[in-house]
């Protein structure tokens, strides 16, 4: 059996271990997942980010499956461009900044299970813009009563990222 990888990938002023991540990782690790967080600080353009995760994703083991991509605002854009190059087996996307000024056309994505988490009162991308990308790839979308971190949505997106891992073909 081959090896189970998830990757995430952060916002633009986040880290790679931060709140969200931190328990989605627990989450993966708990169901026999292993999980890569790409490290974006110092990288300030969208393009060189997604090389950073391009890269990462070519660097995972020979004996991985293709990875589970996670990622939150502009960590969200960042997989979904990645998405078809890794040949990803999923998407889990939280307040995706799609649709943002400054960020280059969405490329192709790839044809996956997809999830997309967002929240109604977030002021950094608006909802409409997540509500989109999901009506278009008739992803499983979750709408919650929170802002652009989703912290107080933290335990329901930890249990729908388990259900979404536990949905992924081995």
């Amino acid at each position: 059996m081959s090896m189970r990888c998830v990757v995430f990938s952060h916002g633009k002023e986040s880290g790679p271990w931060g709140t969200k991540i931190t328990a989605l990782a627990e989450v993966a690790r708990a169901d026999g997942w292993t999980v890569e967080s790409v490290d974006y600080r110092g990288i300030d353009s969208a393009e060189g980010r997604l090389e950073a995760l391009l890269a990462a994703c070519r660097a995972l083991p020979a004996t991985s499956a293709p990875p589970v991509l996670v990622g939150s605002s502009l960590g969200g854009w960042l997989t979904a461009a990645a998405s078809r190059s890794v040949a990803a087996r999923g998407m889990f996307l939280m307040a995706p900044a799609f649709d943002m000024p400054g960020l280059p056309p969405l490329p192709p994505v790839a044809d996956c299970p997809t999830v997309v988490v967002h929240g109604w009162q977030d002021d950094i991308v608006p909802v409409d813009h997540g509500l989109a990308f999901a009506r278009a790839r008739r992803a499983t979308l979750h709408l919650v009563d929170d802002d652009h971190r989703l912290t107080a949505s933290l335990l329901r997106i930890c249990r729908w990222f388990g259900e979404f891992l536990g949905s992924i073909p081995e």
